[in-house]
């Protein structure tokens, strides 16, 4: 059995900590049972290893995404990437491609598909095992995993179940899908059986090959790379689900949860105050996610979030918060926050002067035994001030020591890497025409890959 975590999302349910390249499961806001901090992906992949199948899981990402999902899980995690957002019936269309023509899985495999960030116990991942014998057992195409509804949520889809699904069977047969239907609908279906659908969904890998062959569409994965603007931007629910003759469901009773908006994501942070800030007065039910430098207080305001970040300040009663992905849905603004797999970066001031010019400043930090890779850029110079830490530096295929206090010149076209041997901070400040991340050729990324290149 083999498992592809689904890791999208363009980062506007939880503005402003997410953003374009982090998305709402890589917010360090939840703990661990000894009190660190951890994102939502760090805590599905650590519940994955414990459940025994992280030597079976891959990561279906979009290209933002890569440098974070290292950064945060290791630079071994396998990674299929997506050459551009499509939705998810694209994504595991790619998906499926590696799994045969690069890593040579069989057709008769079973594939199980889930979302990268549900919150729920190890049990949950314990029970995905079942899915691979309810699929051999029952002859269906999709097998999917439904989960016990507690409440008659609005929020959530809906699994209806076939009534002649005989009592004994371990798996119900799928009559339709309702998508968050009125309350009073809502406890109506859950009186006939109804579950919640968590996107969680398995089929055999021949399914699927089959289906893409149908479509015209390539089977090998450096073609469907390729051709990946060929496919239709649309979810694999409308596209496959809704359209297979025969679906069953695994029941899960257990605790689910999608912490897709602040109000639901705020009820599993364990302390009011996240970052520099005071809640004073009546606040109940308030919190404050501060990524700033800047202290926030709250006096007499209940059931409110304020989160704040580089990329901006939202002050929001709880229950209007889902309102902020359709507010921020037209903003193009670049990211000015980020985890990479050496560090993470701040833009500290951007700047567009009339004649074209633009400046922007950064700090960086590189951690210790991590390096940039190997690049250059096009259209900008640099100008690196080490605030703190020493490290190494490879400029042009010169190889020489760094340490606080220097300040190095990076022209257009010059190939430079980093490499951190304490904790390094550095003030970088670009200027050119188009300050872009996308703006970067990486020639290496292993630093003994680079110092190959040294001549010094």
């Amino acid at each position: 059995m083999k498992i592809v975590l689904l890791s999208g999302g363009s980062g506007k349910r939880l503005w402003p900590l997410s953003n374009e390249s982090r998305s709402k499961q890589f917010l360090k806001v939840l703990n661990t049972a000894k009190g660190d901090p951890e994102s939502m992906v760090q805590r599905v992949w650590r519940q994955i290893s414990s459940a025994g199948l992280r030597e079976h899981a891959y990561i279906a990402t979009s290209r933002p995404q890569v440098e974070m999902i290292h950064g945060q899980l290791g630079s071994e995690i396998e990674v299929i990437v997506e050459p551009e957002r499509r939705d998810t019936f694209p994504a595991i269309a790619l998906a499926a491609t590696y799994l045969y023509s690069v890593q040579g899985v069989s057709l008769n495999e079973t594939v199980v598909v889930m979302p990268v960030d549900p919150y729920v116990d190890e049990s949950f991942f314990h029970k995905t095992k079942e899915l691979e014998h309810v699929l051999n057992e029952s002859g269906a195409d999709l097998a999917l995993m439904g989960v016990k509804p507690t409440f008659p949520s609005e929020k959530y889809g809906y699994i209806i179940p076939d009534g002649d699904t005989r009592a004994d069977m371990p798996f119900v047969r799928v009559n339709s899908f309702k998508e968050k239907p009125r309350e009073q609908d809502a406890a109506a279906m859950i009186e006939q059986a109804a579950l919640w659908n968590c996107g969680v969904f398995a089929f055999k890998l021949n399914y699927l090959i089959n289906i893409l062959i149908s479509y015209d569409f390539p089977i090998q994965y450096d073609e469907m790379s390729k051709q990946y603007g060929r496919l239709p931007k649309i979810s694999f629910d409308y596209e496959i689900v809704e359209r297979s003759n025969h679906i069953v469901a695994l029941p899960y009773e257990g605790d689910w949860k999608d912490l897709g908006t602040w109000n639901t994501l705020t009820e599993e942070i364990e302390t009011a105050v996240i970052g520099k800030g005071i809640i004073a007065g009546e606040s109940r039910n308030t919190h404050v996610i501060n990524e700033l430098d800047i202290p926030i207080t709250l006096l007499n305001l209940p059931n409110v979030i304020v989160a704040a970040s580089p990329d901006g300040i939202l002050v929001s009663d709880k229950a209007s918060s889902p309102m902020i992905k359709e507010v921020m849905k037209h903003s193009d603004q670049r990211p000015m926050y980020e985890e990479r797999r050496w560090g993470r970066y701040r833009v500290l001031d951007y700047l567009k002067y009339p004649n074209g010019k633009e400046v922007l400043t950064k700090r960086i930090c590189v951690t210790p035994g991590h390096n940039l890779s190997y690049q250059y850029h096009q259209l900008r110079d640099e100008v690196w001030t080490v605030v703190s830490g020493n490290g190494e530096m490879v400029l042009n295929e010169k190889h020489f020591p760094v340490k606080s206090g220097d300040v190095l010149i990076i022209s257009k076209e010059s190939r430079h890497s980093l490499r951190a041997e304490t904790e390094m901070d550095i003030i970088e400040v670009q200027t050119g025409t188009e300050l872009i991340e996308d703006d970067i050729v990486r020639l290496a990324f292993d630093w003994n890959e680079i110092m190959q290149v040294c001549t010094v």
